[in-house]
């Protein structure tokens, strides 16, 4: 839908449906308090739907912004079922930073629902721009309070991240703690809301059990209760992963290569690297240089018999600047540079550009399973 700030923002196609919902459920609304509207009701509750959005999409871009200026790259906005999502590729470096970068959010959905309240002070009660004005300040007072609840993916839950990370040291520690909180805090929406609704608490009136309003308060409440404890469990599966990235090091993953000529037959090639102790292929020219790397696959895939009048540079790929890696390269750094150029193999060099040895694809992903396979 645009780029604010260089971040691209998309609307899922359940914004659709959400959209729907609101304009029939807010059309009933304006019927009993502004019933002269008749059908035209709907269109303004369209519009209510629409700038409902907006406002989230201003509280998203708020996360957006405080990432910016921490320097933490944003890959997207995106506007879905019950609400929006900034996806921030990095971890905050401290926890205060990242307590502002949840607060933000709520923060600015409450001077959102200030400004609403000043207008709404200054036009007539009673008439379309009081009731939308209205109900855009009571919908982001909504979105303020539901999101400052404390357990994750909530902002509140990352705020209590970042004062267990505070207070324990540890980041790991907080993302347990908030995000256990998320899952007692689904369970207690799961049961609570359609209890505080048929009780009439929340502001409606008293609701006899069993009726298709008990229904629907049910049906609303498993959503979000799904909602945050899947939030929850992401949580904490994307903190071990963050624990177990500095793990995957280049360096320690790298297979041992011997350099062979275009010309060499494969049968040759591999009687060199079995006597090297070498596990794959690096052709080079004349000077030495390394020009292309020899597929794995390839070489599988040639008979033993053929072998000997197969030369390595039929079954090579030419390295292009993307496959070219350094041996320092660990973690998130590491998978980034892999995910810019996919390949199978990679030649691994040193700073002073020395041949290393090849890092195959295949051999970070077993690292990378085998490292979140492991306890936090």
């Amino acid at each position: 839908m645009g780029r604010p700030f260089g971040v691209p923002v998309y609307v899922a196609p359940s914004w659709f449906l959400v959209a729907a919902l609101i304009t029939w459920v807010f059309g009933g609304q304006l019927d009993r308090v502004l019933p002269e509207l008749g059908g035209a009701r709907y269109l303004v509750s369209l519009f209510f739907a629409v700038a409902f959005y907006a406002s989230v999409l201003v509280h998203e871009l708020a996360h957006t912004v405080a990432a910016l200026r921490f320097k933490l790259p944003v890959r997207r906005i995106q506007l879905q079922f019950f609400g929006g999502v900034s996806e921030i590729e990095k971890e905050s470096e401290t926890p205060g930073r990242e307590f502002i970068l949840a607060f933000v959010g709520p923060l600015l959905s409450l001077v959102l629902a200030g400004v609403f309240y000043a207008g709404m002070r200054a036009v007539e009660p009673g008439t379309v721009p009081g009731v939308l004005l209205a109900g855009l300040m009571i919908s982001n007072l909504i979105v303020a309070a539901f999101n400052l609840l404390p357990g994750l993916p909530l902002d509140g839950g990352r705020m209590l991240r970042a004062v267990v990370w505070k207070i324990t040291g540890k980041p790991m520690s907080g993302t347990v703690a908030a995000a256990w909180v998320g899952r007692a805090l689904a369970i207690s929406v799961l049961i609570g809301l359609p209890i505080l609704n048929q009780s009439g608490a929340l502001g409606g009136e008293a609701q006899d059990i069993g009726g298709m309003d008990t229904v629907t308060d049910a049906l609303l409440a498993a959503i979000l209760a799904a909602i945050i404890w899947t939030g929850a469990g992401n949580s904490l599966r994307m903190a071990r992963l963050r624990e177990h990235l500095p793990e995957l090091r280049a360096r320690a993953l790298t297979r041992r290569a011997v350099p062979v000529e275009t010309d060499t037959p494969l049968s040759e090639a591999l009687r060199r690297a079995n006597a090297a102790g070498a596990r794959a292929l690096v052709v080079v020219d004349a000077d030495g240089d390394p020009m292309a790397v020899v597929r794995e696959a390839a070489i599988v895939g040639v008979p033993e018999h053929r072998r000997p009048w197969v030369t390595v540079s039929g079954l090579a790929q030419d390295i292009t600047e993307g496959m070219r890696v350094s041996a320092e390269l660990a973690g998130e750094e590491l998978l980034d540079t892999l995910r810019a150029t996919p390949a199978t193999e990679y030649l691994v060099v040193e700073d002073s550009g020395e041949i290393y040895g090849v890092l195959s694809a295949a051999d970070v992903e077993r690292a990378f399973v085998k490292a979140m396979a492991r306890p936090s």
